[in-house]
């Protein structure tokens, strides 16, 4: 081969390397690109999502707002927006039994009602109640947090429960932790639950579950006490009769307190869900205070 023949060759060979080596960069920077533009969709749906749920919490305190006139109890409302669609449910967490203020033999309620041995359901009944301090002065209140509702967090006044060596419940879940208690009574409780709450139990809008679980309530009063309360939902005092030695623990009370449950459902089918807690307070300079943000796994939208 001639000298001129190897030289073609060699230009050849390198023609082709080079096309090669462009087409690996075109096909590496197509996947790039096509990453990227998955990356910025996700980004996209996300930041959607927030403002959907951002708005579906403004629309549920709108809602929420109507109170005095109609109990918190279920309340819906869907919003439908350019992005997507937010759909709320309202409900008054004074209705609901609160872990860290209730009486032991309501605490005790709750635990039969859910299938714990009588002896054992006292036994840990009370240790809820020795662990949060006794029978203590409960004045310590929960402070709005007005912080943006992806970030906020309950914010709380434990300094005299710090003082006594007491534990202040800032959440459900930190019932686990009672000598005792088993897991599955702790998810059984918990949508009838909360930390929000008061003492006793507001009877307008406390969920059947509550009700069941009060001592001296079997199930012919309760069935008498939902059907009362669906021809009139306003009247507490009819409502406790109905319920005898268990009207000890219900209390009409102001409904500042709400739980929300937003889902959110986006055009392009991205969803995602949430949990909010929010108070009203009389002449506040905010319409409404959220308490705590948690999100939920979009498996949790109904």
């Amino acid at each position: 081969m001639s000298r001129s023949d190897r030289r073609r060759g060699m230009v050849l060979v390198t023609v082709l390397w080079t096309i090669a080596l462009c087409s690996a960069l075109a096909m590496a920077a197509a996947v790039s690109f096509r990453s990227f533009a998955g990356i910025a969709a996700i980004d996209r749906d996300r930041v959607q999502a927030d403002a959907l749920l951002t708005a579906g919490l403004e629309g549920a305190a709108g809602v929420a707002m109507g109170w005095p006139d109609t109990p918190l109890l279920d309340r819906t409302a869907s919003f439908e927006l350019s992005t997507g669609t937010v759909h709320a449910e309202i409900n008054d967490e004074g209705g609901r039994i609160d872990i860290g203020k209730a009486p032991a033999d309501l605490l005790a309620g709750l635990l039969l009602s859910i299938g714990a041995p009588p002896s054992q359901a006292d036994t840990v009944a009370r240790a809820i109640v020795s662990r949060r301090g006794g029978d203590r002065d409960q004045s310590d209140t929960t402070r709005p947090d007005t912080t943006r509702p992806d970030t906020t967090r309950p914010s709380v006044s434990v300094a005299s429960a710090q003082n006594a060596g007491d534990t202040f419940f800032t959440d459900v879940g930190q019932i686990a932790k009672v000598p005792g208690m088993r897991p599955e009574w702790v998810s059984a409780i918990r949508p009838l639950t909360t930390v929000f709450g008061a003492p006793t139990v507001n009877p307008l809008t406390a969920p059947a579950g509550v009700i069941a679980s009060l001592p001296g309530v079997d199930k012919g009063r309760l069935q008498a006490f939902l059907a009362a309360r669906r021809t009139t939902p306003n009247d507490a005092e009819r409502l406790g009769t109905i319920l005898g030695a268990g009207q000890r623990f219900l209390v009409p009370q102001p409904q500042q307190v709400a739980s929300v449950r937003l889902a959110v459902t986006l055009a392009d089918g991205y969803a995602t869900a949430a949990r909010a807690v929010i108070v009203v307070l009389p002449q506040d300079q905010q319409p409404y205070r959220v308490l705590g943000w948690t999100p939920l796994a979009a498996s949790a939208i109904p």
